[in-house]
């Protein structure tokens, strides 16, 4: 038995986008992808099986670095197309009463005013379930329908992050906690003395402030962030108060990533206990260990017969169009990238075809089996590594699947003590500080 719980939460990668039009099982409403409908049955089931949080992941551009094209991307549904996070997250909320909502919002296509302005909204309006997916971005197309021709470099991105969530902080903490008053008979609605302007005049941002809203539930909402290099990870030791991360595919680079975290958070004063690392998990779980193994098979096969989806996803991430490399020649030693830098850091000096096979196969930690077997391995990894939790992601999940982790694979972690049953808190920030 794990000494603690852990936490468990979803990562919707290709974010608010087609998922089932090319599974097996595409469901009823396959012309209807971009309804909320499929993402509602989503956070039903995750609530039910008492998931902390959903992120949607997001970017903005129909990417083109592939080929020089978006042809791959458009044919695949590939990261793209991609509708609005924001406007999913009120869907979700209204069929949902504890699970957290975390909505991907870049620092590279918002002013600061106006994403403190939305996300105090969305935590007023959910009654503190928000979270902020803080991302730089990366990919230069997106820079370009935002104004600029290409990004900052990496890691100066990371130097405005750190201003840019400075100032929304300073934003969402503009009105003291009691500085609304509501008194009628005295005519009275707030308390001018307890609402601050910022006057934040900084490198990269100017604003008077305060915010045009009261406080919200939360105050300065849970913020997730998923930097894997060092800039990355100074960053989230900052702010985080949940971190996204592969954890380099094996147990000993789990641990070491969430030492190295926890060290980083000791260095800056805050209490390495407040920020839940969770790392990415995809399982495939079925009724028996031959049935899982034979879906995990045909998932494979299917991947690497469209191993040019597989390609333009790196050249996304990273910029540098992986068609220009020979198949099976190790990638040169001197390429750099001003995207995904630990992404690109772990491809160098192998063969595009053997990274395209990792990324097809979800290279790392085999979560395939029965429920109470991949349970079991979770529990054994948890364990070792020290926490926190696991963040399940499947690109383009079914209905089926919804039912396999939340009716499935969930109910034998809580048999094991190893997840909660039920809820004890109420807002998202009380949730992720339970254990």
């Amino acid at each position: 038995m794990a000494k603690h719980p852990f936490h468990l939460a979803w990562f919707l990668s290709q974010g608010y986008g087609p998922k089932t039009w090319r599974s097996a099982w595409p469901g009823a409403d396959l012309n209807r992808w971009m309804m909320p409908d499929l993402f509602i049955d989503l956070a039903k089931g995750m609530e039910r099986a008492c998931f902390d949080y959903m992120i949607i992941e997001d970017s903005s551009n129909v990417p083109y670095t592939y080929k020089g094209s978006h042809d791959t991307y458009l044919k695949y549904a590939a990261s793209t197309p991609k509708l609005d996070p924001a406007v999913l997250v009120p869907y979700l909320a209204q069929q949902t009463q504890h699970l957290g909502l975390v909505p991907t919002l870049s620092v590279s296509e918002y002013p600061p005013y106006l994403l403190a302005r939305l996300v105090n909204t969305l935590d007023h309006v959910t009654e503190g379930r928000i979270g902020w997916n803080c991302v730089t971005g990366s990919n230069d197309g997106a820079a370009q329908n935002y104004g600029r021709d290409k990004h900052y470099p990496h890691d100066e991105r990371y130097d405005i992050a750190d201003e840019f969530a400075d100032l929304v902080t300073k934003l969402w903490e503009a009105w003291e906690p009691d500085a609304v008053v509501l008194d009628p008979e005295n005519h009275r609605f707030a308390d001018g003395s307890k609402v601050h302007a910022i006057n934040h005049d900084g490198k990269y941002f100017r604003c008077r402030g305060p915010l045009n809203a009261p406080r919200s539930p939360q105050g300065r909402v849970p913020i997730c962030q998923a930097g894997g290099s060092p800039r990355g990870q100074q960053f989230a030791s900052r702010w985080a108060d949940t971190i996204i991360t592969e954890g380099g595919g094996s147990i000993a680079n789990m641990k070491a990533y969430r030492e190295e975290v926890r060290r980083r958070a000791v260095a800056i004063g805050r209490n390495p206990d407040d920020i839940k690392v969770l790392f990415l998990a995809h399982p495939i779980v079925d009724v028996t260990m031959e049935a899982a193994r034979e879906r995990k098979r045909l998932e494979q096969a299917e991947a690497l017969e469209h191993m040019d989806m597989q390609l333009s996803s790196m050249s996304r991430l990273t910029g540098i169009d992986f068609a220009q490399f020979p198949f099976d020649e190790p990638l040169p030693e001197g390429l750099t990238t001003n995207g995904h830098q630990s992404s690109l850091a772990k491809w160098i000096g192998k063969t595009p075809r053997e990274i395209v096979t990792n990324w097809a196969t979800k290279s790392g930690i085999d979560f395939t089996g029965t429920p109470d077997h991949v349970a079991g391995m979770m529990q054994e990894i948890m364990e070792e590594v020290g926490g926190d939790g696991f963040l399940i992601f499947n690109g383009y999940f079914d209905r089926r699947y919804i039912m396999e982790i939340c009716e499935g694979l969930v109910p034998a972690l809580q048999r094991r003590g190893l997840t909660r049953k039920a809820y004890e808190h109420k807002t998202l920030r009380e949730n992720l500080l339970e254990f």
